[in-house]
């Protein structure tokens, strides 16, 4: 017998959705960070230097995260 082997929709989805939330915050941090960047004297430069490094972090591993959940439901386990 054979298995159908087609993409399971909800889960490709979610990879996409996944990823969109990935690029917008690939843009975000960044911004936060020059943001923080060009005025180093100000009180919020620490929260905002912090809050833009951990952005950075959280797209590159939704990044990875939506691509996993994409190619898991394209070969299911």
């Amino acid at each position: 017998m054979m298995q159908d082997n087609k993409t399971d929709k909800k889960l490709l989805f979610k990879g996409l959705k996944t990823l969109l939330f990935s690029l917008l915050s690939l843009f975000m941090g960044p911004i936060l960070l020059s943001f923080a960047f060009s005025k180093p004297d100000e009180p919020l430069y620490l929260p905002l230097l912090i809050i833009g490094c951990a952005i950075c972090a959280m797209a590159v591993f939704m990044m990875f995260k939506g691509i996993k959940i994409i190619m898991d439901s394209m070969f299911k386990k």
